[in-house]
């Protein structure tokens, strides 16, 4: 099918580029820049670290997000089943030549870099989740018949993401597939009956779990209970936000940081870091950002006139806000330790490109907002 049945008028390069949402741009490099910022307090100064690398992610991810903003959307369309499966199969990959890193195998070795398909998979199954309802009417999402592709689509993923173990990244791909179903119109008594059933099922559960993850829970509970082992890292989170106070101790002034008694500071407790040298204002700034670009991506995912754009925009912002949720509920203790790195700001590669991926698809849906786009393959433009 030629790409006019798809979209009416087309837009000229230049189109697209006067077309692209500035504003969500700007928010996006702001939250990113805050990042850095953050991380070069970390380094003492130091830009030759954590700063670099990240800054070179940074502008590898922005190039990736124009390349895939400017693409028309019926392109992602087509190629959303082959990205799933090709984030799979590397899911599958890690099983046999994965490399080992904190006791967990949840990187390829590619020579010059090193990926995480799990990181990769968040947007795989946001797109395989989109053609697949686009492709379906609203009566047929609602049927019980229809609910085995989506939820093998989300399962398998899952099940393999939790052998490497990563829990919180399994939780993030059932979240946020759980949460594009709901979007989709499947009616959510399946899920509250499917969620009464998983909690019956917790004792079996219970004996699958790894003893590090049983022990996360237990100190979740109790933290107290082992001050210098496994509740170390919330006990000194705590310390470390109570400590920033209203304005903060002040820029590259943090102690439980700097002085090395913050764990994982520049990754999974880099908020707890923010908060210590800016204090309440500062954190409340970083979720001003986050709130300013969910706000954005759900009204781009309301000006949408195709339901493939739709339910992508309302899936990147979802998974989006399962990241900044699980990162601030974790590291001031409301849910167990799980290694979710905090959005935009952790030090890290394929989480951080994949985000802004993620925004290209948003920013692709926004500039071809207007696109017309079969329900069916051969059907009728809609």
């Amino acid at each position: 099918m030629s790409l006019s049945a798809f979209s009416r008028p087309q837009l000229t390069f230049g189109q697209k580029v006067l077309s692209i949402n500035w504003v969500l741009v700007l928010l996006l490099c702001g939250t990113t820049g805050l990042g850095l910022a953050v991380l070069y307090s970390l380094a003492e100064g130091a830009t030759d670290t954590w700063v670099r690398q990240q800054s070179i992610r940074i502008g590898i991810g922005l190039v990736l997000m124009f390349v895939i903003a400017l693409t028309h959307i019926h392109v992602w369309l087509r190629l959303a089943y082959i990205g799933y499966f090709g984030a799979l199969a590397l899911l599958v990959a890690v099983e046999l030549i994965g490399i080992t890193g904190m006791g967990a195998t949840r990187w390829i070795d590619l020579g010059t870099v090193t990926v995480q398909p799990s990181e990769l998979m968040k947007v795989a199954l946001v797109l395989a989740l989109a053609r697949y309802y686009h492709e379906h009417t609203l009566e047929e999402a609602q049927s019980l018949r229809f609910l085995f592709v989506p939820a093998l689509l989300i399962a398998a993923p899952a099940a393999l993401v939790l052998r490497q173990p990563d829990l919180g990244t399994a939780g993030l791909l059932i979240f946020g597939g759980v949460s594009m179903l709901l979007l989709a119109g499947v009616r959510a008594r399946i899920f509250v009956t499917l969620a009464i059933a998983g909690l019956a099922a917790i004792p079996v559960g219970w004996r699958f779990l790894h003893d590090y993850q049983r022990e996360r829970i237990f100190t979740f509970l109790d933290p107290e209970r082992d001050p210098l082992g496994a509740g170390y890292h919330i006990l000194q989170s705590k310390i470390a936000l109570g400590a920033g106070g209203l304005f903060g101790r002040g820029y590259r002034q943090g102690t439980q940081s700097h002085l090395n008694f913050l764990p994982e500071m520049q990754t999974d407790f880099i908020f707890t870091t923010l908060a210590e040298e800016l204090g309440m204002l500062g954190g409340l700034l970083l979720l001003g950002l986050y709130m300013l670009i969910l706000i954005y991506g759900l009204a781009i995912a309301l000006l949408s006139q195709n339901h493939f754009g739709r339910l992508v925009a309302m899936g990147v912002s979802m998974t989006f806000f399962f990241y900044v949720f699980i990162n601030i509920a974790m590291v001031t203790g409301l849910l167990p330790v799980v290694g979710v790195p905090l959005p935009l700001i952790s030090y890290g590669g394929t989480a951080m490109v994949t985000l802004l991926v993620g925004f290209g698809l948003m920013m692709s849906v926004y500039i071809h907002r207007d696109a017309r786009i079969p329900r069916r393959p051969g059907g009728a433009v809609r």
